[in-house]
């Protein structure tokens, strides 16, 4: 089914056609890297999955953003993220090819501008970490997005 026919299917039940939210990773990337264009302090994310809060801890051990503190409002959660003005781009990978660990300097060069700059996240049996780390571990895995 295409995003056409989901849009009719959504426009003959209510009438009017409805946008759905397709990757809620994907939109706190581009509402983070916006932000920090416009030169802003802080940002509001929602709403927020596990795999957001996984992927922002990680941006965080790096330094690329300050803390984070997670809002429940009973609905999908929100997000204030303080920004420390790092962030060159940041972008989801879809979908989430599988990398395995002799793969992963291709998809660096692919994706990110040097060699020692920036950061590939990918989701492993260890958890989400970043390219380096899975190198370390000496482990594969499913690629997230990047940010650098």
């Amino acid at each position: 089914m295409g995003i056409r026919t989901a849009v009719q299917l959504l426009s003959n039940q209510n009438k009017s056609p409805k946008m759905v939210l397709v990757s809620v990773l994907n939109n706190c990337l581009n509402s983070i890297a916006n932000a920090e264009k416009r030169g802003k302090r802080q940002v509001l994310v929602r709403p927020v999955s596990k795999v957001v809060v996984k992927f922002l801890s990680v941006m965080m051990k790096h330094g690329y953003i300050g803390e984070f503190e997670l809002v429940d409002d009973r609905r999908g959660g929100k997000i204030v993220i303080n920004l420390i003005g790092r962030i060159n781009k940041a972008g989801v990978i879809s979908p989430r090819f599988d990398i395995s660990l002799n793969e992963m300097e291709k998809w660096s060069s692919k994706l990110l501008p040097a060699r020692q700059f920036g950061h590939l996240v990918l989701t492993t049996s260890y958890g989400i970490l970043d390219h380096e780390d899975c190198i370390r571990k000496h482990t594969g895995g499913k690629i997230l997005g990047y940010f650098y």
